[in-house]
């Protein structure tokens, strides 16, 4: 079973790992190509990390008491994201 924080990382990692191939001079120009068409649309590390954030805020509402039953289910799911931190412990503000 995959754990929250080896998503986020892998998600992360792909993302370096396609920018590496798509500024490749060394690799076919159809690898480059396809590398670029999938970042296209491809989250950034600084989208990861403000989904992180996100997902954290909505966990810390589940201690509030006067939340209705159907938005406490909606918060109880498992995180997509989470439980790891870019180095330094902050959300980078770039992209």
């Amino acid at each position: 079973m995959t754990m929250v924080d080896e998503r986020t990382r892998s998600v992360v990692q792909t993302s370096d790992f396609l920018r590496e191939l798509a500024g490749d001079p060394a690799l076919p120009e159809a690898i480059r190509m396809q590398a670029k068409r999938l970042l296209r649309h491809y989250p950034a590390a600084v989208d990861i990390w403000r989904a992180c954030a996100v997902e954290e805020r909505l966990r810390g509402l589940l201690e509030e008491e006067s939340l209705p039953p159907e938005v406490r289910c909606l918060l109880l799911h498992e995180p997509l994201f989470c439980d790891a931190r870019p180095a330094g412990g902050q959300v980078p503000s770039g992209g």
